[in-house]
This record gives structure tokens, C-alpha cells and sequence, in this order.
């Protein structure tokens, strides 16, 4: 996993760890891997045994061959650096020794879980621990000491306490400081950096030669917004790569701490081309929004871009659990405001979810009349526009509380997925109804969009978007969007699902706009769980021995990189 050796060891005292059968705290720097496998056994928490294989295997078996031998081992190098980012969020998801863990498991099929969680607790099953000895996961990951109370946090006088890039730590007074990612992870951010230069030699495209060298630069001043903006600068690389600290999802505290990753990606020319119209879609519906003047006052970036890529390397954040299949970046909310976003449509990931996944939950809920439906230009576009609309509705709060993002803390993760997902429904059908959106018709969406509600609720509530989901369905359901027959079998009621969409979109960008965190806390409390009637749905998915997910086997190898 990586090129770093050794740089997460003890990157947190007070760790509870089961060594020998005895709860310890604390880990040891002076053990190689085969001492811990001799000295460490974690078992599997017994309950947890039906969820090690809730992960479908999928290979990733991306051709890459049409491309130059240069762009081949360009691909390899940025393989190596997303290793590397791979190591850093190990470091920041599992507050503990990761080898430590993973070669105190015997079993390889639990050794496998705990890779693909980052450690050992069941991210899609509400981070619930699955190896015996360990309690709940930290809200704050390994972002701040586990002890630290929100009260502490909040009182504490420390200027960049929630910035991106720092963490927070606790000294031998028991004071609380803060330390720069930059400085903390100075050993494999400098590798990284090395690493990205190297790329930037390889890169046919001087524009994307110019981000790399920015990004390594960033790696090692903590300040990333310039190559962000080199990164929104480039059209024509065929090869791109997202990587850095990006998301804030794994801080489930107070969602400001941005977590490690990279994608590896080869752009679709013949899909980014057909895509490119929709982009000069957004400031039009923008101000068709339905919700107030003031809600909708800020102009989405001019320069936003869709493009559609396959996949060929994940790392870090964006490998943890399930696959992310589309991104808009960049989060910076000045850069999306100058300009725009890049929507990134990871389109062989996203057929591999539509097969394994999408499919066969439609065969079992959805009623039979509606499957045709079911299609994957559908599932494409309600992705597709999902991103898009990350770009739409409003990034600071009309009142003076600042950014929507520090303003609703650990929701804002959960309500921008929900607002992207009820606002991409709304483009499709106003894309539909202006004849600019002309494959399939309006059902083909709504009832894909359905069955997505029930494949992305299962990542859980400690997912953002199995968050968002819980919301959606359960609003969905009181306003009558969809009715269940006596079958047990869902069909879409168009006329209900339009006016739900239009209000739940209306209630969402109030509640960003207004910066409404007791109110946006109640709609959480109210509709963010799943019930019984959800809940048995998704044992009837399970019963049918449906996937969760996917687990790309991935590396240089099945590239023909070796």
C-alpha cells in the first residue's frame, strides 16, 4: 500500500488496541510486521460475519493501450503518489498502528474488510466495529484528540483551529494546538511532491504539467487554492488527477477536516463532447430555481466543465468503503465562484454499479410495469446532474453567517449531497421539458432515480449520502412520490414526485441560505433514519444476496503497467 515505511506508527497515544487478548492503550514503534502478526490477533465481532461480502469484486480492466508509452508511465508515476495519499488518510481514518492491525488478522477475508474500511469499523453499516475490542468509532477520526469535547473546541482561541488543513492536538498540559497537515505529514508529502514533478516532466499537456508542479508546491505550503485554480485552468489533458486533502466527510465532528485521496483518471473524449452543452445550462437554472431572489442571488462559474472519464487507480478517501462514481471539485467556495466546478463523470465505475447493483434492487422493489425505466443513460445523467447541481443554489448564508459549510458544521456534508441529488431530478426534468436533454423519456429518470434512492441508503447513516438519502425517502414517502402496492412492489407517481421535488429542493436551499443549523439538526432528527418500513425493504435486498458495493481490483498490473 504506498511507499511510505513506518510513518503510522503511534500517530495517537491513548488508542485502545487488543494485543495479546488484553485491552492496551498506546502501540509500539519497535515492532516489524511479523512481530505484531505473532503478537496481535484481532477476531471478527460474530455478528458482523454476513457483511464480508457485501463488496462485489470488480476488476479494473481499463484499456489503456490506445495511449503513448509517455502517457502509460505518467499513469504509473501518478500511481505511486496516490499510494501515497492512500498512507496519509490511513493515518488520519484509524487513530492506531495500521499494520499493527492488519497483520494481527488471521483471517484474510476479515484482513480484506479492514483494507477496504480503513480500519475496523463497517462504514457502510453506521461505522459500527466488526473486530472484537473496539468500541465506537471517533466522530473526528484522527483529526482531534478523542477526548476533545465541542464545548472544548468552540472555547478554544486558536486561529486556524478549523482550517482544511490542520489538526488538532492536545499538548502535555493538556492544552489544545493545532498542527499543519504539512508539518505533520512532512515525510510523505514531500515524497508526493517529488513524485508529482516527475509527473509534470511526462506531461504532454503544458497545462497540466503547470497543476502538477502547483500541486506538489501546495503539498508542501499547506495552501492549495492557486492549484486549484490551475486545475480549473486545464481542457485538454487526455490523463487527469485529483489528489490531495479534498473531502471532509470523514470527520463526521464537525465536517472541516479535509481527508487524503486520488483518483487516477482517463478522459472519454466521445463522452466529454456529447456532455459539454449542459454546462452552459447552469446560470439559466440557476435563476429558474424555486425558492426566493435572495437564495439564488449568487452566479454559478462560467467556466464549468463536464467531462466523463473511466477510473483507473482510487486512493485514500475516495477508495474507503463505497466507490464514488462522479466528483465536483473544487470544494473551494471563492474558486467555484470565480470559476465554476469540473463535474468528472467516472463512467466504468458507474456502469459497474448500474450491473451488480441497480439492476437486480429494481428486479426486486420496483414494480414490474415500470422496470423498462430502468436504464443507464438514466443513472448516468441523474449522476451527472448531481454534480452539476453541487454548482447551483447558494455556497454563503444570506445572513452573515459565513460560508454554508462552517455555518451547519457536521450537516453541511449530508445537506449539500441531499441538495445535489433533489436538484439534479429538477435539471433533468427542466433540461427534458426545453428539448436540450432528448435521451428517454421523464419516467426514465424518475423511476431510476427511485431505485437509487434504495442502493444509496444502504451506505448507511454514517455515509453523507446515505444520509441524504434517508431524507429523501422518507419525505418522498409522506408526500406520496412513490406508492407501494399489495405486492410489495414501488411504482413512481409522477405528478407527487414532481411537487416533492420542488419542495424539498425549496426547504433545502432555505435551510443552506439561512445558515439554519437548529433546523436543518431537526430535519436530520425527523427524517435521517431509516424506519421499519425501509428497513424491511432492505432486508428483502439482502435476503437476494445484492452487493452493497463494489471493490475494484485494482493496480499497475491489470493496467499492463508491470
Amino acid at each position: 500500500m504506498g511507499n511510505l515505511k513506518h510513518v503510522a506508527r503511534c500517530v495517537s497515544a491513548g488508542v485502545a488496541v487488543l494485543v495479546a487478548g488484553a485491552l492496551v492503550t498506546g502501540c509500539s514503534d519497535t515492532s516489524g510486521p511479523e512481530q505484531a502478526a505473532a503478537e496481535a490477533r484481532y477476531e471478527l465481532v460474530p455478528e458482523a460475519a454476513h457483511r464480508l461480502d457485501i463488496y462485489v469484486p470488480v476488476p479494473m480492466d481499463v484499456d489503456i493501450s490506445h495511449l503513448s508509452p509517455q502517457k502509460r508511465e505518467l499513469i504509473s508515476i501518478l500511481i505511486d503518489a496516490a499510494d501515497i495519499m492512500d498512507e496519509l488518510f490511513w493515518m488520519q481514518a484509524y487513530p492506531g498502528d495500521r499494520d499493527e492491525l492488519l497483520n494481527g488478522i488471521s483471517d484474510p477475508r476479515v484482513r480484506q474488510f479492514a483494507e477496504i474500511n480503513y480500519g475496523p469499523w463497517d462504514r457502510l453499516n453506521n461505522m459500527e466495529p466488526f473486530i472484537q475490542g473496539f468500541g465506537p468509532k471517533p466522530l473526528g477520526a484522527n483529526y482531534y484528540p478523542a477526548d476533545m469535547t465541542r464545548e472544548e473546541f468552540d472555547a478554544a482561541d486558536l486561529a486556524d483551529k478549523d482550517s482544511l488543513y490542520t489538526l488538532v492536538r492536545r499538548d502535555d498540559h493538556g492544552q489544545l494546538y493545532t498542527v499543519a497537515y504539512n508539518e505533520k505529514y512532512a515525510e510523505g508529502l514531500a515524497r508526493a511532491a517529488e513524485l508529482l514533478r516527475e509527473a509534470a516532466e511526462l506531461a504532454e499537456d503544458p497545462m497540466f504539467a503547470r497543476y502538477l508542479q502547483m500541486r506538489a508546491d501546495a503539498f508542501l505550503s499547506n495552501e492549495y487554492q492557486e492549484s486549484d485554480y490551475a486545475w480549473m485552468d486545464m481542457v485538454d489533458n487526455t490523463v487527469d488527477v485529483i489528489i490531495g486533502p479534498i473531502e471532509t466527510y470523514e470527520d463526521r465532528l464537525f465536517g472541516y477536516k479535509a481527508g487524503f485521496e486520488a483518483y487516477v483518471l482517463v478522459k472519454d473524449l466521445e463522452w466529454s463532447e456529447r456532455l459539454a452543452i449542459y454546462a452552459d445550462t447552469l446560470p439559466a437554472l440557476q435563476r429558474g430555481l424555486p425558492v426566493p431572489e435572495e437564495y439564488k442571488a449568487e452566479e454559478p462559474g462560467s467556466e464549468a466543465q463536464l467531462n466523463a472519464y473511466d477510473v483507473v487507480y482510487y486512493a485514500g478517501h475516495s477508495n474507503a468503503g463505497s466507490k464514488t462514481i462522479a466528483v465536483n471539485l473544487p470544494n473551494d467556495e471563492q474558486v467555484q465562484l470565480e470559476k465554476g466546478t469540473r463535474r468528472s463523470q467516472l463512467k466504468n465505475a458507474m456502469q459497474a454499479k448500474f450491473d451488480e447493483i441497480l439492476v437486480p434492487i429494481a428486479d426486486v422493489l420496483i414494480a414490474p410495469d415500470q422496470r423498462h425505466h430502468i436504464t443507464f443513460d438514466a443513472f448516468f445523467a441523474n449522476t451527472m446532474f448531481h454534480e452539476v447541481a453541487h454548482g447551483l443554489g447558494i455556497k454563503n448564508t444570506i445572513n452573515d453567517r459565513g460560508p454554508v459549510r462552517t455555518a451547519l458544521r457536521e450537516y453541511a456534508a449530508p445537506l449539500e449531497e441531499g441538495k445535489a441529488d433533489i436538484l439534479g431530478l429538477y435539471m433533468v426534468t427542466q433540461l427534458m421539458e426545453e428539448g436540450i436533454l432528448t435521451e428517454g423519456v421523464l419516467e426514465d429518470y424518475y423511476v431510476t432515480f427511485l431505485a437509487g434512492i434504495f442502493r444509496s441508503v444502504r451506505f448507511g447513516a454514517s455515509s453523507a449520502h446515505g444520509q441524504a438519502n434517508m431524507i429523501r425517502f422518507n419525505y418522498f414517502e409522506q408526500a406520496g412520490a412513490f406508492v407501494r402496492d399489495e405486492s410489495g412492489y414501488y411504482s413512481v407517481d409522477m405528478e407527487n414526485m414532481r411537487a416533492a421535488m420542488n419542495s424539498l429542493s425549496e426547504l433545502i436551499l432555505r435551510l443552506q441560505g439561512d445558515g439554519d443549523y437548529e433546523g436543518t439538526a431537526r430535519l436530520f432528527a425527523e427524517m435521517g433514519g431509516i424506519g421499519a418500513d425501509l428497513q424491511a425493504e432492505l432486508d428483502r435486498i439482502d435476503a437476494a444476496n445484492i452487493p452493497v458495493d463494489i471493490v475494484f481490483e485494482q493496480g499497475k498490473r491489470p493496467l499492463g503497467l508491470e
